[in-house]
């Protein structure tokens, strides 16, 4: 807008018109009403109603369009934008689909600040694709500054961003689209990743409730991608995903259990999600463990004293395996061990552990191999452990009826 002044192409008092899935729209309303501006907003239905909300806020005026509509189509948000433009006086687009001040602002802001901020060390960058302004931008002082880093587009299918295919309607907002807008410069772009609704909605799910970042459901998808990218990569090196949306356009979208479960994006109602969860819900106390260089006698006294029947065997500190009461009833019956046999000679070595931001949904396949949950961090230091008990308890008092006040 700024740009467009000071170009003389609009001037206060005229009218915008900007076609949008909502966050460039509340930006240009932002700055509409400071600087003295009707604006018409024209938005896709499937755009969330939080975002008409604080649009019309704003003194935006918003027209919805069929989310089906080709972008070609005279229907569409960019068709009816255009119409507009052709009937109102003094109307004019500022078209974040070919404006050059889109990709600009990011290769003078954010691209720069993201080098500054990393002292100038990082090996990629992952980018959500909507117009293609933001990756366009990093991607052009990328180049030019730290050449050896991967750009990474993230394109949702049902967009073309990432190259030809399947054009359909997907959940996401703010990213993809069914054509290649002006500002988008694909050659800049190292490596795709192609991500779908339900693994971007859960993500974002996960970074608001374990990392505690407001974001919205796009923020899934770069984060998810971004996982897949840090796989690939070897310790120490540096990945740099942005986030550029918020929970404030979709609390009663993904945010939602109930909307969630609607579109098939829980699984369940035994849905717990993580194992970080299940655990907080169980409300475990302490891990009861013993060391690799205790005694038979030891290791009994402790099943007997907490009334358990199976404990995590620790070697400094660290897991190294687990004792049950069946290991040492065996043992002890084949005369295997005496009762200051150490607990090393009688333990099982090959155990499955999980980390906390694992989904619950992992209980169940590591009960049907009659194991336990064990429960641990990146350097295998116990958390907690989960028997099959444990989960049943959650899911019963999940179940069980909420009482009723007697009638006065």
């Amino acid at each position: 807008l700024i740009d467009a002044e000071a170009a003389g192409r609009i001037k206060p008092g005229d009218t915008l018109i900007e076609p949008t899935s909502g966050n460039t729209g509340i930006g240009l309303a932002l700055a509409a009403a400071v600087r003295g501006y009707r604006l018409i907003i024209t938005m896709p239905e499937k755009m969330s109603q939080e975002k008409q909300v604080v649009l019309e806020a704003l003194g935006a005026e918003i027209i919805r369009t069929p989310t089906e509509a080709a972008f070609d189509s005279p229907e569409s948000h960019i068709g009816v934008a255009n119409r507009l433009r052709e009937v109102i006086p003094n109307a004019h687009i500022l078209d974040q689909y070919g404006n050059p001040s889109n990709p600009l602002a990011h290769e003078e802001g954010t691209g720069r600040e993201i080098i500054e901020q990393c002292g100038g060390k990082l090996d990629a960058v992952v980018i959500s694709a909507g117009t293609g302004g933001t990756i366009t931008g990093v991607a052009r002082v990328m180049k030019k500054e730290l050449p050896n880093v991967k750009i990474i587009g993230v394109d949702p299918e049902g967009s073309i961003l990432a190259g030809p295919g399947e054009i359909k309607s997907y959940k996401v907002e703010g990213i993809g689209y069914d054509f290649i807008p002006d500002v988008l410069d694909r050659s800049l772009v190292d490596e795709w990743i192609k991500t779908n609704d339900r693994d971007s909605f859960r993500t974002a799910r996960q970074l608001i409730r374990q990392e505690g970042l407001l974001c919205g459901g796009s923020c899934g998808s770069a984060a998810w991608a971004a996982r897949k990218v840090c796989m690939q990569m070897k310790e120490g090196q540096r990945v740099v995903v942005i986030l550029p949306d918020s929970i404030r356009n979709y609390l009663t979208k993904f945010v939602s259990d109930a909307w969630m479960r609607q579109h098939g994006f829980l699984e369940s109602e035994f849905e717990l999600g993580t194992i970080g969860d299940a655990l907080l819900a169980m409300n475990k106390g302490d891990v009861i463990a013993v060391n690799i260089d205790q005694s038979i006698e030891e290791a009994m006294a402790l099943f007997k004293k907490h009334g358990i029947s199976q404990m995590p065997v620790l070697d400094d500190n660290a897991l190294a395996g687990i004792i049950t009461e069946y290991d040492m009833l065996q043992a002890l019956v084949a005369q295997r061990v005496k009762l200051d046999t150490k607990v090393a000679e009688v333990m099982e070595r090959r155990v499955s552990t999980v980390g906390l931001n694992a989904s619950a949904g992992e209980l169940p396949r590591i009960f049907e191999r009659g194991e336990v949950a064990l429960v641990t961090d990146t350097d295998r230091h116990v958390l907690g452990i989960i028997t099959k008990m444990d989960l049943i308890e959650v899911l019963a008092s999940r179940s069980k009826p909420t009482p009723t006040q007697p009638p006065a």
